[in-house]
C-alpha cells in the first residue's frame, strides 16, 4: 500500500530577508521556522531543508540497514545513524554524510560493511537523492 506525507511551508517575502514556516502535516508533530540565514549561516533556533533532508536520511538509513540486519539472521541491538548534509550557497547540496554505529551481535566486520554499503544503495531516500554524492562510515560495536 503506498502513502503519501505531506509538509506545506509558509513563505513571505524576498529569500535573504523573509522567513517561513514548515509545517509536518501528516504527522502533525510540528511547526518550525526556516530562513535563508538558518540555512546558509547559523542555525539560530530554526531549521533548513537541508537539516530536514537529514533527519530524513537517516531515519530512512537506519530503518534499511536494521531490516538488512534482521533478514540476514542478525539482528541489531542499537543503530545509530548521523546525517550531514552540506549546503554551499550558489552551488546546492554538495554532499551527504552517513555515518553509523551499531551492536550487532553474530557479525563480522566484513559483513557489516557490506550490509550498510546496500543500505545506503537501497534507502529509498538515498534513490531519491541520487544526485548528490553520498559517502558512508559504519563502525561495528562490539
Amino acid at each position: 500500500m503506498a502513502t503519501t506525507r505531506t509538509a506545506t511551508t509558509q513563505w513571505k517575502g524576498a529569500l535573504l530577508d523573509g522567513s517561513g514556516t514548515v509545517s509536518l502535516d501528516t504527522s502533525k508533530v510540528g511547526t518550525f521556522d526556516v530562513s535563508w540565514p538558518s540555512r546558509a549561516e547559523a542555525a539560530n533556533g530554526k531549521t533548513s531543508p537541508e537539516e530536514l533532508i537529514a533527519a530524513a536520511h537517516s531515519s530512512c538509513f537506519s530503518m534499511a540497514f536494521s531490516h538488512a540486519l534482521a533478514q540476514a539472521g542478525t539482528p541489531p541491538q542499537t543503530v545509530e545513524t548521523k546525517a550531514d548534509v552540506t549546503f554551499q550557497p550558489g552551488e546546492g547540496i554538495t554532499g551527504i554524510v552517513l555515518s553509523v554505529r551499531a551492536h550487532v551481535p553474530g557479525i563480522t566486520a566484513e559483513q557489516f560493511q557490506e550490509t550498510a554499503e546496500a543500505a545506503k544503495a537501497n534507502c529509498p531516500v538515498s534513490k531519491a537523492l541520487t544526485g548528490t554524492t553520498i559517502t558512508l562510515n559504519a563502525e561495528l560495536l562490539s
